[in-house]
């Protein structure tokens, strides 16, 4: 007999843009952010993290982010 466990969705949403300066964290243009997309786990959400970073890796103000968005929404639980 087969069961399946499904697993638990812990979304992920990938972001970027180009910052105005390389210490802070504010952007140029927040009309320019790319938002990449949410993702169920945070394994496939660091594949498209790293795949848009390794793109723009020639500008050095470019940069990407991954939010935990399942912390946000249920800021009382345990999951990673």
């Amino acid at each position: 007999m087969t069961e399946t466990v499904e697993k638990k969705q812990l979304l992920h949403l990938v972001f970027g843009g180009e910052l105005q300066n390389l210490e802070g964290l504010q952007f140029k243009d927040l009309s320019k952010l790319d938002i990449v997309g949410i993702f169920p786990d945070y394994a496939s959400a660091l594949v498209a993290w790293r795949a848009k970073a390794q793109q723009t890796v020639d500008n050095a103000q470019m940069r990407y982010f991954i939010v935990h968005m399942h912390r946000l929404l249920d800021p009382d639980s345990k999951s990673a």
